[in-house]
């Protein structure tokens, strides 16, 4: 062989050599990212340029891999920052992007569902920062805001499930009270429980949810009975009590409390249709009003500091009516539209003008028109439904944004067709696939194929 054959030769065993290496070593390099704690039926992960591994307990998970169930099989995976997913039968699920270190800022997550569904209930990633999780399908985004959640593509498989159940599907209701928009800075909200959670544009407040904005934040809260009510920075606001049907808006309850800081608001139906059943609360006074818009500061004794400051109420439109807690002062205040009433233990100081650097109006802001709004599909559709179990979850196709809360479904299709169907689909509310946390998935799994539902599942 003559001399530059065989320096040819070494130098393409030498490339080759090379190139294994550098393929082993991305394969070690790559991000763990979980592993399998249930497995049922036939499925596999498969790593990008390597051989299929059998799913099984204890099997190793890595950024790139591809799940793939059968016919009949489900499996549970648990990812490094604790979140849970049920893999359904006949599905694909890419773990197409993890990153994950305890603290660190730019952990993220994207899984791509390209057939199938699962049920998940989320971890750090999307606990701790609303924007670093989100699942791609060829339908919609659905953006992961921390949330207990199904994801379902369906072609007519999903019609089929639902014709199998024999109870009436449930109206698709929706439980918030309120959804937050335009936010600029950071809002979380504290519920009857204590338990903190982040909030973002679109997120859901709930009756005895506290609302806590931090320094240089504002926001607002979009009531269904299309109340608002602009959050001013480092404000403690709760709604105590919100009851509203569209049907019978007199009926409707309307009851909040400022504990701290400043809002403007602007009523709603509740308070056209009995502005009687409409009060916002402080320590020092509550106000009634009358079909209005008016700005509120709460400081100093109003806010339990102690400091002599106190309550400040200035109207915009219509009439405010204030009822001091304080003996010393008048029972009653009324303030029409262009003037207000300083309230300082038991001195009481006009206001002629609206105070400086009061909250713009809300009607300034924008309200995206499918924050509540409800649509007629059909649980045959074919596209992609998702039901919220907690949480929060946005779903984004075409420049449309849907946000979901607690209790809600919502849809998707390549159409171009996204909303909430008036019913939630008998498919995912009888769904005898497990749940991630359940804890004995495979009794769950042998009564499900037995068609016996079991407790512990959607409802």
């Amino acid at each position: 062989m003559p001399k530059s054959s065989v320096f040819t030769f070494k130098r393409c065993i030498a490339l080759l050599l090379c190139a294994s290496t550098a393929l082993t070593s991305t394969a070690a390099l790559a991000q763990a990212a979980g592993e399998v704690e249930f497995s049922r039926g036939v499925g596999f992960a498969q790593t990008p340029g390597q051989n299929p591994r059998t799913l099984g307990k204890g099997l190793a998970l890595q950024e790139g891999d591809r799940l793939t169930t059968s016919d009949s099989s489900t499996a549970i995976v648990r990812l490094q920052d604790g979140t849970r997913m049920t893999v359904r039968p006949n599905s694909d699920l890419v773990l197409q992007q993890y990153r994950f270190k305890e603290n660190a800022s730019d952990n993220s997550m994207v899984l791509q569902l390209l057939r199938g569904g699962f049920r998940a209930l989320t971890g750090l990633i999307s606990k701790n920062s609303p924007n670093a999780a989100r699942i791609q399908t060829s339908t919609a985004t659905i953006g992961i805001r921390g949330t207990d959640f199904d994801a379902r593509l369906c072609v007519k498989d999903c019609g089929v499930e639902s014709a199998r159940v024999t109870e009436r599907a449930r109206p698709n209701a929706i439980l918030a009270s309120a959804r937050l928009v335009g936010v600029r800075g950071e809002v979380n909200a504290i519920d009857p429980a204590g338990q903190r959670r982040r909030l973002v544009d679109g997120g859901s407040v709930y009756p005895g949810d506290l609302i806590e904005t931090g320094p240089g934040t504002q926001a607002m809260l979009a009531f269904r009975d299309e109340s608002r009510v602009a959050l001013g920075a480092t404000t403690r606001f709760r709604v105590d009590s919100f009851v509203f049907d569209e049907k019978n808006a007199s009926e409707g309850r309307f009851l909040v409390s400022l504990l701290k800081g400043t809002v403007r608001a602007l009523s709603g139906l509740i308070a056209k249709s009995n502005n009687r059943n409409v009060s916002y609360s402080t320590a020092t006074a509550t106000i009634g009003i009358r079909g209005t818009e008016f700005s509120m500061s709460c400081t100093g004794d109003c806010a339990g500091e102690g400091d002599g400051s106190g309550l400040t109420v200035f109207t915009y439109a219509g009439a405010v009516n204030i009822t001091p807690d304080n003996k010393c002062q008048k029972p009653e205040v009324l303030t029409n539209a262009g003037v207000g009433i300083a309230l300082d233990r038991c001195n009481t100081t006009p206001l002629n003008a609206a105070p400086a650097g009061d909250l713009p109006s809300p009607t300034l802001q924008t309200v995206p028109p499918a924050l509540f709004s409800g649509d007629n599909v059909d649980e045959n559709r074919e596209g992609l439904f998702v039901f919220v179990r907690d949480g929060h979850i946005e779903i984004s196709t075409n420049g449309t944004v849907l946000h979901l809360g607690r209790g809600e479904t919502g849809f998707a299709n390549d159409e171009g067709l996204i909303g909430r169907p008036g019913t939630i689909p008998r498919f995912i509310d009888f769904d005898r696939t497990p749940l991630p946390g359940i804890r004995n998935p495979g009794a769950v799994s042998v009564l499900g194929e037995s068609g016996i539902r079991p407790g512990g599942q959607c409802r």
